[in-house]
């Protein structure tokens, strides 16, 4: 049995209908009608086709003189390299102890690194980075009250339109969290660990929106130039992660203290990112930031891809019976993914409410 592929990694694989010992080492490519759920074609197809969309976005800012969008696509590119290897591989980095298997990713269409990172999730931190950034950027906000405010509301965007994803995915088998690890993946709100709510889902993407901002947001940085940049931006993002994991971690093996430590600081994402927003919405400040097709139409499509999934799912998640469907799968917290929903309504508001 090798190492990458233990006892806890068999048993969650299994469940996803396959056996991580028959895996490609580096890469894999299957026909999409050969995968395990409807979903999972549409899933990549939207996510990747949305990150080449938010590539020529970057691209057409970049020649426009602003190169925070293309350097923020990369940006998260590096992040990705830096992180996902130790979550895949932690025995790789000698982690193995500290924060054993954590999860593992059904079979997608591409996928590298014996079969554990999909080329959807590649596609997927460029997306959801651009996205948010975009979204709040056309608001005026990091014009108007600077970086840090901007990050705030970035960290709100991002939390809303990743947890429509985040909380469907267990429940339709795009991938399962280990339930035997209860140092990483507990506390949990449903099937969803809090702290990939908190530290994936926003701590990450507005920490290195900030960064990117703030070491690429003028128009003299171009070029060689930004390279160091990006990858600092990338690098330094994960060390940001973890000094807003620490109030929890000081509390391990407590799991209903860590529970509210980590409640209230997803609360804290959403109010004052809400205050933010509402702020500059109530300002009446016109500050002729260009709205793109990227950030007029991408928002709006990838919110019907989610809606589309969670109709889907919708049946068996009614069937569930403590908190597992019939077909043996968790489910995620749907009322969370309902105010995330309506939270992405009310950004997309704001943004047309600023514009006229």
């Amino acid at each position: 049995m090798s190492a990458a592929c233990g006892p806890e990694a068999e048993e969650v694989t299994r469940q996803l209908g396959f056996d991580c010992h028959q895996v490609s080492p580096v890469v894999s490519v299957r026909a999409p009608w050969e995968l395990a759920h409807w979903t999972m074609p549409l899933l990549e197809l939207l996510i990747i086709s949305g990150a080449v969309f938010a590539l020529w976005h970057a691209i057409r800012r970049y020649r426009a003189g602003d190169p925070v969008n293309l350097a923020l696509w990369w940006a998260s590119l590096v992040y990705l390299v830096v992180t996902e290897p130790p979550l895949y591989f932690p025995e790789w980095f000698g982690l193995d102890r500290l924060y054993g298997f954590i999860f593992a990713h059904n079979r997608f269409t591409v996928q590298f690194m014996g079969d554990r990172l999909p080329l959807y999730i590649v596609a997927f931190y460029p997306v959801i980075s651009q996205l948010a950034y975009e979204l709040v950027r056309s608001l005026g906000i990091f014009r108007s009250r600077g970086p840090l405010a901007g990050s705030v509301a970035v960290a709100l965007a991002c939390q809303i339109f990743y947890e429509v994803f985040d909380q469907v995915g267990p429940q339709l088998k795009w991938w399962a969290w280990n339930p035997a690890n209860r140092i990483v993946n507990q506390p949990a709100l449903a099937s969803v660990p809090m702290t990939s709510m908190l530290l994936f889902a926003s701590v990450s993407m507005a920490a290195m929106t900030y960064l990117v901002v703030r070491f690429t947001g003028s128009p003299t940085r171009r070029g060689w130039r930004l390279v160091p940049r990006v990858l600092a931006a990338g690098v330094l993002t994960p060390f940001t992660m973890a000094v807003a994991g620490l109030p929890a971690s000081l509390f391990d093996g407590n799991r209903p203290v860590q529970t509210w430590v980590l409640g209230a600081e997803l609360a804290l994402v959403w109010l004052g990112g809400a205050w933010i927003v509402g702020a500059q919405v109530r300002s009446g400040e016109r500050r002729n930031e260009p709205l793109s097709a990227f950030g007029r139409y991408y928002p709006w499509i990838y919110l019907g891809g989610m809606a589309v999934f969670w109709l889907g799912a919708l049946p068996a998640y009614l069937g569930a019976r403590n908190g597992v469907t019939s077909a043996g799968s968790p489910i995620g917290s749907g009322p969370y993914a309902l105010a995330c929903f309506v939270g992405a309504g009310l950004l997309l508001a704001a943004q047309r409410a600023v514009r006229r």
